[in-house]
């Protein structure tokens, strides 16, 4: 049965150098708007100007998902220049075990971790920390034909999947009263197509709420798709982690990363046109065969999931320790981080602090400018 691979503890340095190297960097010309030093006391500024270059990685390329779109924006409309930070923005390959790697060593300073992956990278002893996220319900789903109307209807059937079953799939397979051994499963390309041409005797297919399903909507395919939250599965969505050394340093540029992070959301967010604004600055870094009409239609329903699955108690960005604690339930239940990683011990590798202090009020205003 495949599970979620566990993140190895070693890589050499070279290979780690290469990978990241070899990722285009939109950080030679700045022709970001802004006014540097125009949204932050002098002080701030020049602590943040010490803290030198920082590097944000994508979790996958320049795609329009949250915690990628709002730091492109966030570079683009000056935010980050405003509170004297040079950021340099670079895309990530999709490889979470490499892009934990390379914020543990350094050569990455902040980028998009879930929380389920913080805490198995954590238990592996690759020291990286956890600052924030958007909410606890992840992206990650099941799709299947219309003509499955309750789970339990895949018992003994076929499941395609993409390397592995995500652990919240197959969490809430289990809880929905699957008969998880007797699943077919196949490994299949990143073609969702197959679903509804049922290739292979396939009745279902692992996927990303603003992916495929979208995809499959735009074909013309109806699918029925299954989200781990609805079942009482803890996952997160938007989750960000940071090199713990950095953090240490400058933990007021950790703050005034999120802080322009956020301010760039609320304005992707505000209107169609500005949505449009800003997909358009990922086209720009991606090259001509970006998919406009696909990465706005994934900015969109990410962003609503977000809204509809607030973080309980937590402004924008803050993390639930009982969301982490629910996360690692579930890694115990299919074993795949020790029984060492406890609930307390995993929360310790998140900090609230830098979500809780850029936000004022007791209705969690984001606090722009910078003191």
């Amino acid at each position: 049965m495949p599970h979620p691979r566990l993140i190895r503890t070693t890589l050499a340095a070279v290979a780690l150098t290469t990978a990241l190297a070899g990722c285009g960097a939109y950080s030679a010309a700045d022709t970001s708007a802004g006014s540097a030093g125009s949204a932050i006391s002098a002080k701030r500024c020049a602590e943040n100007k010490a803290a030198g270059t920082i590097t944000y990685l994508s979790g996958y390329q320049y795609q329009s998902s949250v915690s990628i779109l709002e730091y492109v924006a966030a570079r683009k409309l000056g935010y980050f220049k405003d509170l004297c930070l040079n950021v340099d923005l670079k895309p990530g390959s999709g490889d979470t075990a490499q892009n934990t790697k390379l914020l543990a060593s350094g050569q990455a300073t902040v980028g998009p971790v879930a929380e389920q992956d913080i805490i198995q990278a954590r238990a592996n002893g690759i020291d990286i920390t956890g600052i924030s996220s958007y909410s606890n319900a992840g992206l990650e789903v099941l799709m299947t034909n219309k003509d499955i109307t309750k789970l339990t209807q895949l018992d003994g059937k076929v499941v395609g999947h993409k390397g592995y079953v995500p652990a919240t799939v197959r969490a809430m397979l289990v809880k929905a009263g699957v008969k998880w051994d007797s699943l077919k499963l196949v490994k299949q390309g990143y073609d969702p197509s197959v679903l509804p041409r049922k290739q292979s005797g396939l009745e279902a297919l692992t996927g990303f709420l603003s992916n495929e399903p979208n995809q499959l909507k735009a074909a013309g395919h109806a699918v029925t798709v299954w989200k781990p939250i609805d079942y009482g599965v803890p996952s997160s969505l938007g989750a960000m982690a940071v090199n713990p050394t950095f953090a240490k340093a400058h933990p007021h540029a950790v703050e005034d990363i999120l802080r322009a992070a956020l301010h760039a959301y609320d304005y992707c967010n505000s209107s169609d046109e500005h949505i449009a604004e800003c997909v358009g600055y990922a086209a720009e870094l991606s090259g001509p065969t970006y998919d406009r009409k696909l990465n706005t239609t994934i900015w969109k329903t990410e962003t609503r999931y977000v809204k509809g699955h607030p973080t309980p108690g937590q402004p924008l960005g803050g993390i639930d320790p009982k969301n982490v604690a629910g996360i690692v339930d579930m890694l115990h239940q299919f074993e795949i981080v020790p029984a060492g990683v406890t609930a307390d011990r995993a929360e310790g590798w998140f900090d609230t602090s830098y979500v809780r202090d850029i936000y004022a009020g007791a209705g969690g205003k984001l606090v722009w400018p910078a003191p």
